[in-house]
């Protein structure tokens, strides 16, 4: 996508706002094209790649200085794009490995693990950031950089981290020839859905899941 669809011509591609702003643009265009399924052999190889590079555009804005919007109440934005279906098709792309563990707090002591969705994840991290950019798109740059900075810090930063470990475990189980602990079954709203965690019987073995995820063992 040009520098022109995003910005006016005479902002200087250079400036932190442009980049940070180009960041998020690929990354909302690029997991939107992942979620069509045209090319599900490539799927969790170009997740993986994205949230990686957001991550590092989430840091870029955590290590910034607190930015501060221009007004004192947020600008209504208009009603928020549905990700359902997005969220719907990530779901069945990444059946039956869309479900992972993960400890919501690393700094709050023996922190039971809890079971979360990839799918949930990425349209969680899309509204967030689609939100900045209806700011962005209306020149309203304090104000975008302050929303991304803010739920990086405490929304889709923690969202995408999460999600970028449990990508990476995918792709190394498989790399690696390690077959995944079988999650099937397991549900995001079941209250006891800590406990199965480590209740889970059976295995799936790497190879039943590599051709259709795009991945390959060496």
């Amino acid at each position: 996508m040009s520098d022109a669809t995003l910005h006016d011509a005479k902002r200087d591609p250079d400036d932190f706002a442009v980049q940070i702003a180009d960041s998020i643009e690929s990354f909302i265009v690029a997991v939107a094209e992942v979620s069509r399924g045209d090319e599900p052999d490539s799927a969790v190889p170009f997740l993986l790649l994205e949230v990686s590079q957001l991550i590092l555009t989430g840091g870029r804005l955590g290590a910034h200085e607190d930015f501060l919007p221009d007004e004192r109440y947020e600008p209504d934005v208009g009603p928020e794009p549905d990700v359902d279906e997005l969220r719907e098709r990530f779901a069945r792309l990444l059946d039956p490995v869309d479900v992972y563990s993960e400890v919501f707090d690393p700094y709050v002591p023996r922190s039971a693990p809890v079971a979360c969705r990839i799918s949930d994840d990425l349209a969680d991290i899309i509204t967030d950031l689609r939100h900045g950019m209806a700011h962005y798109r209306d020149g309203r740059v304090s104000e975008a950089l302050w929303w991304w900075q803010f739920s990086y810090l405490s929304n889709w930063g923690p969202t995408a981290t999460a999600a970028l470990r449990a990508l990476q475990s995918l792709v190394a189980h498989v790399r690696l020839d390690q077959p995944l602990d079988e999650l099937g079954g397991l549900d995001t709203d079941d209250a006891a859905a800590e406990e199965q965690l480590a209740e889970e019987a059976g295995k799936v073995m790497a190879a039943e899941i590599a051709g259709p995820l795009g991945l390959r063992s060496i």
